[in-house]
C-alpha cells in the first residue's frame, strides 16, 4: 500500500488546529521536564499556548506547515529565521512534530524531503540535548539528503539554548 505524505502552508484558518497540535507536541516534551517547573498544566487541562504561534500569519519569515498522510493530518513544521548559532540563515527548524502512529515508518523523513525541496539555502536544526531520538533522526536525514552539504554540528549550552545544534546548506534543485 502507497503512502502518500504531503505538506501545506497553513492558512490563519488552521490557527486552531497547529494550537491543538502543539498540545500534543507539548505533551511529549514534557518527559523531558520531569522534575522542572516546565510543563506544568493549567486549571483549564491545557499547557500554555505556544507565544509565537500567531506570528506565523504576520511575519512573512515564518512558515507554518501542516504534515499529511493519505489526507490526514499527521503533523507540523514550523519555520522561522531564529538563529541559535547565528543569524546569517535562510531557515531554521523551530519546531517538527509527526503523530506517534505515524512515526518510524519513514513519514518525517519523507516530510523533509519535501521541506527542504520546497526551501533550499542556510539551515539550521536545533535538538534538546535529552531528545536523544530526535537528534539521532536529524543526523541521519540532514547527512542523507542528497541536497544537503557543508553540515556543521555544535554542541550549546547556554541560557538560550542547551544542545546540539546543526547548520547545513540546502542546494536548490536548479542547482543539484
Amino acid at each position: 500500500m502507497t503512502t502518500t505524505v504531503t505538506l501545506e502552508v497553513a492558512a490563519p484558518t488552521k490557527e486552531p488546529v497547529l494550537a491543538n497540535l502543539i498540545q500534543l507536541y507539548t505533551h511529549d516534551f514534557s518527559d523531558f521536564w520531569a522534575r522542572t517547573p516546565r510543563g506544568d498544566i493549567g486549571e483549564d487541562g491545557r499547557f500554555a499556548p505556544y507565544p509565537y504561534l500567531p506570528s506565523y500569519w504576520t511575519d512573512e519569515t515564518r512558515v507554518p506547515l501542516l504534515l499529511r498522510v493519505d489526507g490526514h493530518i499527521a503533523g507540523f513544521a514550523l519555520l522561522n529565521r531564529h538563529g541559535h548559532l547565528r543569524d546569517d540563515l535562510d531557515r531554521n527548524m523551530a519546531e517538527f512534530f509527526v503523530l506517534r502512529k505515524y512515526r518510524r515508518g519513514g513519514i518525517g523523513t519523507a516530510a523533509m524531503d519535501t521541506i527542504y525541496r520546497r526551501y533550499p539555502g542556510v539551515w539550521e536544526t536545533a535538538v534538546v540535548r535529552k531528545n536523544v531520538q530526535a537528534l539521532a533522526f536529524w543526523r541521519r536525514v540532514i547527512r542523507a539528503h542528497p541536497l544537503v552539504s557543508d553540515v556543521e554540528e555544535a554542541d550549546l549550552s547556554t541560557e538560550a539554548w542547551n544542545g546540539p545544534v546543526l547548520r547545513y546548506r540546502v542546494r536548490s534543485l536548479s542547482s543539484a
